[in-house]
């Protein structure tokens, strides 16, 4: 099987140990590192040991003119993705570019109709709809077992504090652009993409990092004959719920990323109970209340794997399968871009103050 030439701009958290560690990993058996690309030096030094027979270069723009590599991982910081990506479309480079994937949703049409005119692969890191975890919920919703769907809610809480870069405006920071488009992008899964959801209620509220961004988010939303989609990613809460919480007239289904219970009613088995307008009372006279044991089945498992494992891979696989032999993407940088919409809407909605610049 041919092998694809990667190149990755940064190697911090992301480019280094989430999508670096897949190409050096086992499971990898389609690409190839041949060039790395980051400002710091000792990042690059660790490269030529980490990707044997690499590359490395300063800035990105040393990578123009190669025409040894097959597709570049922009994992910059989140306000450089849109003009780094642009730049890299620009050159003739395919391109997986790191969520968010771009401010606005202006830049997001931009570079897919850039990538669509120059006939480039254009991919945004949303690994987890390949999650386990996730698939397993569409799954159950879409095969009726839960019944008809009347509340999702998604939940990516923690108790914490950070203080990097990632806790200011002016790079993108704050819990919706960095954490959100996981949440989000489940939240619009579930409507289907339905192109009319609206947002019925959003807040964005500063808490606990030191920066000027959001580390509270509420977004509540839906779309017609969808059901309601309650989304909360907040760094306040000292007992989170579990990832996902799927409420249907048959049944509910709650799961974090590893593990799952699902508890659920089956047609036929519990016979419809006849309404009663008078008081209920027992043979005594004595009131009571409606009270019945319906006969319900119940599941717990692990999933196969995580949006970092199992979802990284297939995600990269199915970037392959794009490049090489053209089958079409199912994580689409247009389902991508709506994500990016929903966070533009809500921050308009809910301007925090600008208190730092890069000056």
């Amino acid at each position: 099987m041919k092998k694809l030439n990667v190149a990755i701009i940064g190697q911090g958290r992301s480019g280094r140990d989430i999508h670096g560690s897949y190409f050096k990993g086992e499971k990898n058996t389609l690409y190839n590192v041949v060039a790395v690309v980051d400002y710091d030096e000792r990042r690059r030094n660790r490269a030529l040991e980490e990707y044997p027979g690499c590359s490395v270069h300063a800035v990105h723009a040393e990578l123009y003119g190669r025409e040894d590599i097959d597709l570049v991982i922009n994992a910059t910081f989140s306000n450089n993705h849109y003009q780094v990506t642009k730049d890299l479309l620009e050159h003739g480079f395919n391109v997986v570019v790191e969520k968010p994937f771009a401010r606005s949703r202006y830049e997001c049409d931009t570079l897919i109709k850039l990538a669509e005119d120059k006939g480039l692969v254009l991919a945004v890191f949303q690994q987890s709809f390949l999650a386990p975890y996730y698939i397993r919920a569409k799954e159950l919703i879409e095969n009726g077992t839960l019944g008809d769907i009347k509340q999702i809610d998604i939940t990516f809480n923690s108790f914490s504090r950070r203080w990097d870069w990632q806790t200011t405006q002016v790079k993108m920071g704050g819990n919706i652009y960095n954490t959100g488009p996981h949440p989000i992008g489940f939240a619009l899964g579930f409507l289907d993409f339905a192109e009319d959801y609206k947002i019925i209620y959003s807040k964005l509220d500063r808490c606990l990092n030191s920066g000027d961004s959001d580390d509270y988010a509420k977004i509540i939303m839906t779309a017609p004959g969808k059901p309601l989609i309650d989304v909360e990613v907040t760094s306040i809460d000292s007992f989170p719920a579990k990832h996902i919480k799927i409420l249907g007239t048959k049944g509910t289904y709650q799961s974090t990323p590893s593990e799952y219970e699902l508890k659920y009613i089956v047609d036929g088995e519990n016979p419809p109970q006849a309404l009663v307008l008078d008081p209920l009372q027992d043979e005594n006279g004595y009131p009571i209340y409606c009270k019945e044991d319906l006969i319900k089945h119940e599941e717990k498992g692990e999933h196969s794997g995580t949006a970092f494992d199992t979802g990284k891979e297939s995600f990269y696989e199915m970037v392959y399968e794009r490049i090489v032999n053209g089958t079409p993407l199912t994580v689409t940088p247009k389902h991508a871009a709506m994500v990016i919409s929903v966070i533009e809407e809500v921050h308009a909605a809910n301007p925090l103050p600008l208190i730092y610049t890069e000056d």
